[in-house]
């Protein structure tokens, strides 16, 4: 059974997840930096860095959601960032919040599924996801349609949310995540489920090698990771082949 956000609910993880950020957009940027001290900043930094080698002009960026790291990208350079998610209000502050930065006029965002891309083969020279590769349905569709729509040799980079094995960060981030996290989310949002279903999504998902094996069974190469902050978050590195 997938871990889902709304535990008495019929509708598909998909459209629970999609639900979920509608009905939290209005606060995911602030709770999202707030609980995570800024950290969260850093990392974008540390994964963005990992695409210099390669220069991509075009870009895509799944589960965009708010659109930090389509925005964290620029700095790459690129000529066109497509930020994709199935979360319309997500998106709507995405819009915004590029607007109110002026910001160079290269992003297009788009209310789709990234299980089904609606772009070609080949299309893009890089792709990236930051903490939305545990919220794919189909964990092995979501990444077989990303290496599709990549060129051959074209560089993967997921930022995602890990566990730390290692006393003390294990247990303090256990106490964190399941008694801290839930309650300030429910002060913060209209949305309580949101944040129990957080750390019960990185409880379930196939995080360090296993992963690594995911995305080799989707065929990309050139395989790294690099675990950051105790284990609490991971960049993982791959190429089309």
């Amino acid at each position: 059974m997938p871990v889902t956000p709304y535990k008495n609910s019929s509708e598909t993880k998909k459209r629970q997840v999609a639900q979920m950020f509608d009905n939290i957009a209005p606060k995911y940027d602030f709770l999202n930096h707030f609980l995570s001290f800024n950290i969260d900043k850093l990392w974008r930094k540390k994964a963005v860095n990992m695409l210099k080698k390669k220069k991509p002009l075009q870009i895509l960026d799944i589960a965009t959601g708010t659109g930090d790291f389509a925005i964290a990208v620029l700095k790459l350079n690129p000529v066109k960032v497509t930020g994709i998610d199935i979360s319309s209000e997500m998106l709507k502050i995405a819009e915004q919040k590029v607007k109110n930065k002026k910001l160079p006029d290269v992003f297009e965002f788009l209310c789709c599924d990234s299980e089904n891309l609606p772009f070609n083969d080949n299309n893009f020279d890089a792709a990236t996801v930051a903490f939305g590769v545990r919220n794919f349905e189909n964990l092995h569709v979501g990444l077989c349609q990303i290496n599709r729509v990549l060129r051959t040799g074209a560089p993967f980079v997921v930022l995602e949310f890990s566990k730390p094995a290692y006393f003390p960060a294990k247990q303090f981030y256990h106490f964190y995540s399941f008694y801290i996290l839930p309650f300030i989310g429910r002060l913060f949002s209209k949305d309580a489920s949101a944040y129990t279903y957080l750390p019960e999504s990185i409880q379930a998902f196939p995080e360090g090698q296993t992963f690594l094996g995911e995305l080799q069974l989707a065929g990309f190469v050139n395989l790294k990771q690099n675990r950051l902050t105790f284990g609490v978050a991971t960049i993982y590195y791959a190429e089309k082949f």
